[in-house]
């Protein structure tokens, strides 16, 4: 039998109940028709699912990229990280200013770097030496933000994982942070383990209230489960986000094994998400099911 593919992503955690998400739907839709028809073309999990939040970023509809808003000190501070499964080679960049595409700077790190994880000043050099596209003017480019959500902790993260016809499984992710952040904050999504992880087992990337998933180190306890416990994905993402919510934080985890097994998980109020089951079949949701 030819190896299955797979591809999961999300646009964030968090809804609110009385708006209407069609465009969002609609875009993340179309953005998984993509990502099924590239990995049937033979792309790898590592191009899709950074194609994928490229254009998450870009879109301006979600708390990421060009939907970010701006910190306490009036600065749009942007964190990005990429794995790659077979390799475990990651890629970060946290508190990122000026730059189009934090994801894409994440996987130059990864690939033109030694390092995992580049911060602020440093990683706007990088990225410049890279040339990697820069943002002209800041206020005007992330105006208007993306309509944030109505918890005491209003977050906002993209992010994709991929299954690929060669059987290597990738994540990437990227944000634009909490709301109303502290100057230098620095949430799980940058943080390989917590925000984001992939290796032989699963590719995770993970949505919500990132304190909380980084004392969890949920997206690596995901694959630490399957390994360990022997636990099938949808009961090791389940745990993993008890684990979560168990310290006080909500959020979502989206995931695909080897086998090509898809979870999409959350205990916030709502994910905006969309799935390509091994089979073909699309689903895109933003409620509760």
């Amino acid at each position: 039998m030819p190896q299955p593919t797979a591809f999961i992503l999300h646009g964030g955690a968090g809804v609110l109940a009385e708006r209407s998400y069609d465009r969002e739907e609609a875009h993340m839709a179309e953005l998984a028709e993509t990502a099924r028809a590239s990995l049937s073309a033979g792309a790898s999990a590592l191009d899709v699912v950074c194609a994928a939040v490229r254009s998450l970023e870009t879109s301006g509809l979600y708390v990421a990229g060009k939907g970010a808003s701006p910190n306490q000190a009036g600065r749009y501070e942007l964190d990005a990280s990429v794995m790659d499964g077979p390799s475990r080679k990651a890629g970060a960049v946290a508190t990122l200013e000026g730059f189009i595409s934090p994801v894409d700077a994440a996987r130059a790190v990864m690939e033109h770097t030694p390092h995992v994880l580049l911060a602020g000043a440093g990683a706007a050099r990088f990225a410049l030496e890279q040339g990697l596209k820069q943002v002209s003017d800041a206020p005007s480019y992330y105006t208007p933000a993306a309509a944030p959500d109505d918890r005491a902790i209003p977050t906002g993260t993209v992010g994709a994982v991929a299954l690929d016809a060669n059987g290597r499984l990738a994540a990437a992710t990227s944000t634009g942070g909490t709301l109303n952040k502290v100057w230098g904050r620095v949430g799980d999504t940058p943080i390989i383990g917590s925000g984001t992880w992939a290796d032989e087992r699963a590719a995770v990337s993970c949505t919500g209230q990132g304190e909380y998933f980084m004392r969890a180190n949920a997206a690596a306890d995901v694959s630490a489960r399957v390994r360990y416990h022997g636990q099938s994905l949808a009961h090791a993402v389940k745990g993993a986000l008890d684990d979560v919510a168990h310290l006080g934080g909500e959020g979502g985890i989206i995931a695909v094994d080897a086998s090509g097994a898809v979870s999409a998980q959350f205990n916030s109020p709502g994910m905006k998400r969309a799935l390509v089951h091994p089979d073909g079949l699309i689903e895109v949701a933003v409620k509760q099911a």
